[in-house]
């Protein structure tokens, strides 16, 4: 197709579209986990999700790593590579110092997701006295909070926006702007995968039409009755002609706590006292708006400049002497804490990450019901024995019944939180052992005597086949026994191009009481790893 873009006179679209200024932070995934834990700016990293890189760093993509790959695939192309699974929590909590920074030079930010915002470019380019002048102001304060290597697009509408933001190299100037009514020809060259709709973006490569300037070019009335109203949105985004607008958050009520603590406190006793009036502040500022806490974050900060933070759960919500045990445990442990800290308090802050109407935890008409006070005396015997001190079960996917059975703290969700766990059930998991389960999976395997006729070691070659046939077994502490009946060997073999991967061989064998095992053949010898009661 041929011809000039169509005028904004010829779109159905009266009104012209936003100015608008869009920021962009590379890889901000990848630099928020590694700014969170302390990682090196240069270190090969992958973030997880679903069993595919969710997002890699620059050294990573150096070595060939790129979103969508299987994590198996991404460990051959980088064999330094870290792995570690994406946190969405973490991604918005350590990008929301950001947007608050850019807000307090721009008002009216709209957080696309993490490591991108939104806002109208008519307000600060007044103020700062251009466009270009307001983006480098953008870039100054981010630069002030830390975040290097972001990016700026200027354009017509959000979309123009985000692709002059992302169109060059980080070694290029890092601020595009695209003149008012040439959005219609910026966008023209890019292909048509930039819709982000992947079937209507199949379908216009086979008919020929490979970018958004040619999809631009077809009439809008014919693209509402071939591919209807999602149609007509794509085509107006590829003639730059974006209707959406800037629709600004509401920056949310601080309700944190801080106390500050001269001359840095040693002692947990200290430090618990002294924060107990913080605390009590803390929780009638949430409940002044009609709101509790159901999982709060709580930051220490040390004399010598370490820094350690870390995410605590409730069952129900937080009451002020729940926040004071969570800090107490936080603070206690390996000499100042077990989140690593080795020197005196200098700084302690609590601030809610998860809240909830407080009129969803009212207690009923007849008084609480039976789980609130499970929930309050566990929490209870949690606040004398210790956080750790009282576990509960979760199943999550494996292909070892010990593998399947996590415990994790009284009012913690588990690691990866509930949709990981839910993920890797879901999973395949070859090698499996299949149901009924075993009804007592042992905390740790115990070694067995399997052996054959005349006492000869019973073992499995590479092809599978045994060397003799189980005719006695003796139980852990027990007499050998003749055996009743026995099913295997199943090949169970993991990470076999890694040096640290086993290869082992299973079997179900049933002795002479009539008591059914499942035992484990690897190169150290037989075990029995759980017994079906």
């Amino acid at each position: 197709m041929t011809g000039p873009l169509p005028s904004p006179s010829s779109r159905m679209a009266a009104s012209s579209p936003v100015r608008t200024l869009l920021l962009w932070c590379p890889d901000w995934p990848t630099d928020a986990v590694a700014a969170e834990l302390g990682l090196a700016p240069d270190a090969p990293l992958a973030l997880i999700d679903r069993g595919e890189v969710f997002a890699c760093s620059a050294a990573a993509r150096a070595e060939g790593v790129r979103r969508g790959l299987r994590v198996r695939e991404a460990q051959s192309r980088c064999t330094g590579l870290l792995v570690l699974p994406y946190d969405p929590v973490l991604d918005h909590r350590v990008f929301e110092p950001v947007v608050a920074a850019v807000e307090q030079i721009v008002p009216g930010v709209q957080l696309s997701r993490p490591g991108t915002c939104v806002m109208r470019a008519r307000g600060p380019s007044r103020y700062y006295g251009g466009e270009r002048q307001a983006a480098e102001a953008l870039l100054h304060t981010l630069g002030s909070v830390g975040v290097a290597g972001a990016q700026v697009g200027i354009a017509d509408g959000p979309f123009a926006a985000e692709q002059a933001a992302k169109l060059h190299s980080p070694a290029e100037e890092n601020i595009r702007i695209v003149p008012a009514g040439s959005s219609p020809e910026f966008l023209a060259p890019f292909g048509v995968e930039l819709l982000a709709r992947p079937e209507l973006a199949a379908l216009l490569r086979r008919l020929g039409i490979h970018t958004l300037g040619s999809f631009a070019r077809l009439d809008e009335m014919q693209v509402r009755d071939r591919f209807g109203p999602d149609g007509v949105l794509a085509h107006r985004l590829a003639s730059g002609f974006d209707p959406s607008d800037v629709d600004a958050r509401v920056p949310p009520a601080d309700h944190s706590s801080v106390v500050e603590f001269e001359p840095p406190l040693d002692r947990v006793d200290q430090v618990a006292f002294a924060f107990r009036t913080a605390a009590e502040e803390f929780v009638a500022r949430l409940q002044a708006s009609s709101l509790v806490a159901t999982a709060i974050r709580i930051e220490v900060s040390t004399e010598n400049g370490d820094s350690r933070s870390r995410t605590w759960l409730h069952p129900r919500f937080f009451t002020a002497g729940d926040v004071l045990d969570r800090v107490r445990w936080q603070v206690q442990g390996a000499g100042i804490a077990e989140s690593g800290l080795n020197s005196a308090i200098a700084k302690l802050r609590v601030e809610p990450e998860s809240v909830d109407p407080a009129g969803n935890h009212e207690a009923g008409l007849y008084g609480g019901a039976t789980d609130e006070r499970i929930h309050s005396g566990l929490s209870r015997v949690q606040s004398m024995v210790g956080h750790t001190g009282v576990l509960t079960a979760r199943i999550a996917g494996g292909r070892q019944p010990s593998d399947r059975r996590i415990l994790v703290p009284w009012g913690d969700l588990p690691p990866g939180g509930e949709a990981s766990v839910r993920a890797s059930q879901g999973l395949p998991w070859p090698g499996r052992v299949p149901g009924p389960p075993p009804a007592t999976v042992f905390p740790e395997r115990r070694r067995v005597l399997v052996s054959g006729a005349g006492g000869a070691d019973v073992a499995v070659d590479d092809r599978g086949e045994l060397s003799a046939v189980p005719v006695s077994f003796a139980e852990p502490g027990g007499k050998p026994g003749a055996v009743s009946a026995w099913a295997g060997p199943w090949p169970v073999t993991e990470r076999w191009w890694d040096a640290g991967g086993r290869r082992l061989n299973r079997f179900q064998l049933v002795d002479e009481s009539g008591g059914a095992w499942l035992l484990v053949l690897d190169d150290s010898g037989w075990w029995a790893e759980a017994r079906y009661d």
